[in-house]
């Protein structure tokens, strides 16, 4: 089932376009990391999508309701995080969760339930009298979570919800929301690359406003397979040989006789390179595929000159 839609948004600030006909849909059961520089338009991406920033042109629609259209509808399934937990720090947990229910319009009568169980679901069961100042970061991020999910919204956003926490916080707010996305959908933006590969199912990486990556994590290999391999072929080896071989794009030189051949991702040519070094006789020291990583895919994506919108 589609919990959230979005359809060529665009966003502009004056002449500035942050957001650009951005497109995607998001699943029960998925969470999406969305990842970009600082200025790339994640924030107004996160803004439009809990409600608080409307949209310069486009659709988004949360569990089949606009949120333009019908805001009350598409705001009751949501539940948001933002970068900055909105905690009482004069409140206990217990009073700040009853406060946070009434604002979800959580019935009275069911208030008690649904904050004990948004409480034994973020590790919170034994903190209901404490006062919230009192707590450390980690547990106020959980009293985040746990405000933003204890009217069982089908769509859970958190922006950036492990900023400042120390490992063992950082592990325990990544098996949350592995948790929390087995019942809803979450949306997830960071900048911490091992975070989405910890946590999520689907990433998708925004640059200059414009959607520059999309996959999902369980094929995420298939996109970052093999596309250059190190040779190492003695003093002798010639680089531009190795060039002229079909199917190399290009050879950097790493050293006296070592380079590294970039290909086409569905066809190496390290045997062709093999036979050549073979055939010149020069002694075959290394042969190694070198994979990339979901950093230099970024890395590559975000320092590309796209066109500022």
């Amino acid at each position: 089932m589609v919990l959230v839609s979005v359809e060529q948004l665009y966003r502009n600030y004056g002449e500035h376009r942050a957001v650009v006909d951005l497109s995607f849909e998001l699943r029960r059961g998925e969470v999406l990391g969305l990842l970009g520089p600082n200025g790339a338009g994640k924030s107004s991406t996160m803004s439009i999508l809990s409600g608080n920033l409307a949209p310069s042109s486009g659709r988004v629609t949360i569990a089949g309701f606009d949120i333009l259209d019908q805001p009350n509808e598409a705001k009751a399934r949501i539940g948001y995080l933002p970068e900055v937990p909105p905690v009482h720090t004069d409140l206990t947990v217990d009073e700040y969760l009853d406060y946070a229910a009434g604002l979800h319009r959580v019935p009275r009568r069911a208030r008690r339930g649904a904050r004990e169980a948004a409480k034994s679901r973020c590790g919170l069961s034994d903190s209901g009298r404490r006062l919230i100042g009192n707590l450390s970061k980690g547990y106020r991020q959980r009293v985040g979570i746990a405000q933003a999910i204890i009217h069982n919204p089908p769509v859970v956003i958190l922006d950036e919800p492990t900023v400042g926490l120390d490992p063992i916080q950082v592990r325990e707010i990544r098996a949350l929301i592995g948790e929390l996305g087995k019942e809803h959908s979450v949306i997830l933006s960071t900048h911490i690359l091992p975070e989405v590969l910890a946590t999520c199912t689907h990433v998708k990486i925004i640059h200059h406003g414009r959607l520059v990556f999309s996959e999902d994590i369980a094929h995420l290999d298939d996109r970052l397979r093999d596309t250059a391999f190190v040779v190492d072929a003695g003093p002798a080896a010639d680089a531009d040989a190795f060039a002229a071989i079909a199917g190399v794009l290009t050879v950097d030189t790493l050293g006296p006789g070592r380079f590294r051949i970039h290909h086409a991702a569905n066809a190496s040519p390290a045997p062709e390179v093999a036979q050549l070094a073979v055939a010149r006789g020069w002694p075959l020291n290394e042969l190694s595929p070198e994979r990339r990583t979901l950093e230099q895919v970024f890395v590559d994506l975000t320092t590309a000159d796209v066109g500022a919108p």
